[in-house]
């Protein structure tokens, strides 16, 4: 059974918890530091991108790949988007299947050999920046801005694969959302790496003439960030009257439907969900919801642009 997200991972200090739980973060730190030493391979003939975090979550990865490869594709050039065949998350290979080409593969190494065989100039990689095998071309780290690293502990006192001072060896940070704190958080990447290209993003629901804003809905999700699918749909003027979370990359069973909807009938309530949850609802109740299809808005795509013909 999967977890929710600790609250306390959040917060803008270190709680009791927090404290409780440092001494356990020694096996990430070991993890960590041995992963310095290996050797990784690099592959001259294919170019290789990397979108990842290092904040365990929801850190809008999979929208962003998918634009890359948009933009890439208008390069000329051919391009294929990577997925490792993690069987919880079927729901992200079926939007990456249907909007790109995808190769998935037991190993990112197996994907990069498919990749040469078939002449792909390109693979963008929907996660991996922690592979033990591959020296990526551009690695992109990325972050939501209203959580930014939490606590800023490891795992499980916080929820970070790494340390923050790991922005050292990454090409770009990607700061995803709008926030008061943007530009205090651009001031403390740019200590730990002066050189770092930061790249910030928001979304924009692209079929929002489909729904009726005078409507109240209920809405559902099993993502890394709930917080901000609810946030999206409020930041453009959704009126929500009601929300059921559940875990990242949740299993759903027909009975969480059953009570979805009649949680939905029972107020008289539309429903909403995300486009990857949508990919799991059986066809009996497809009809009766509906999801929004967003796309990240790159405030300085120009940059972005720059990094990947460099």
């Amino acid at each position: 059974m999967k977890l929710k997200k600790p609250l306390f991972w959040d917060l803008s200090k270190p709680n009791f918890i927090t404290y409780l739980l440092i001494p356990f973060t020694i096996f990430i730190v070991v993890k960590n530091f041995l992963f310095k030493f290996l050797r990784k391979k690099k592959f001259p003939k294919i170019k290789t991108i990397c979108v990842g975090n290092i904040y365990l979550g929801g850190t809008g990865k999979t929208p962003l790949v998918i634009k890359i490869y948009e933009i890439i594709k208008k390069l000329d050039k051919k391009v294929a988007t990577v997925k490792k065949d993690y069987s919880d998350q079927k729901d992200e290979q079926l939007i990456l299947k249907r909007k790109t080409s995808l190769i998935i593969s037991n190993t990112r190494k197996d994907a990069v050999l498919k990749g040469l065989s078939e002449n792909y100039d390109f693979l963008i990689f929907d996660d991996g920046l922690q592979d033990s095998k591959i020296d990526y071309d551009l690695k992109l780290v990325c972050f939501k801005t209203k959580n930014w690293i939490g606590n800023g502990q490891l795992i499980p006192a916080g929820p970070l694969r790494e340390k923050i001072s790991s922005l050292k060896k990454y090409d770009a940070v990607i700061l995803n959302g709008k926030s008061k704190n943007l530009e205090n958080i651009k001031i403390q990447i740019l200590k730990i790496n002066p050189n770092i290209k930061i790249i910030c993003t928001y979304y924009r629901i692209l079929n929002i003439d489909k729904f009726n804003l005078k409507s109240k809905y209920l809405i559902f999700s099993g993502i890394g960030n709930p917080k901000d699918f609810k946030n999206t749909l409020i930041e453009n003027k959704f009126n929500v009257e009601d929300e059921v979370i559940f875990s990242d990359h949740y299993e759903y069973k027909l009975s969480d439907f059953e009570r979805i909807y009649k949680k939905a009938e029972s107020k008289a309530l539309e429903i909403i969900t995300t486009e990857k949850d949508y990919m799991k609802i059986p066809e009996k109740y497809k009809n009766k919801i509906k999801f929004i299809n967003i796309e990240p808005i790159i405030d300085n795509e120009e940059e972005l642009l720059n990094l990947v013909n460099n």
